[in-house]
């Protein structure tokens, strides 16, 4: 069972930091390459990090610094830390069984969970 799924989504205030957290299968370990992608009201979904197969990590610049993905066996994570009213978004973990590095792009991915809310107040 691949189908991720998403906790910790929550309201904090700007400068604040939350952790969120993806349960995954044990299998994709090592084989899948993995996100945190995130939609705002009114906008497209898009890739926040990424995690390859190999353990190396990529980010979108309006992140860099202040958010950081890492992943065990079981589960991907996501601490953000400096958090802006602009970080505020539906945050969806996901992953890819075809690409295995830089899958920080929604047409690369297989699985979807179903997003948690991060709202950061100023």
């Amino acid at each position: 069972q691949v189908q991720p799924v998403e906790s910790g989504g929550g309201s904090v205030q700007a400068g604040g930091s939350l952790t969120l957290s993806c349960r995954v299968s044990r299998y994709t370990y090592g084989r899948y390459c993995m996100g945190w992608f995130r939609q705002a009201p009114g906008k497209e979904r898009e890739g926040v990090a990424s995690i390859d197969t190999d353990g190396s990590t990529t980010y979108a610049d309006s992140v860099k610094g202040r958010f950081t993905i890492s992943r065990d066996e079981n589960t991907l994570y996501l601490q953000m830390d400096s958090l802006k009213p602009e970080d505020t978004a539906t945050y969806y973990c996901a992953a890819s069984n075809w690409v295995q590095y830089n899958c920080r792009r929604t047409n690369a991915m297989t699985y979807w969970g179903k997003g948690t809310l991060v709202t950061v107040s100023s």
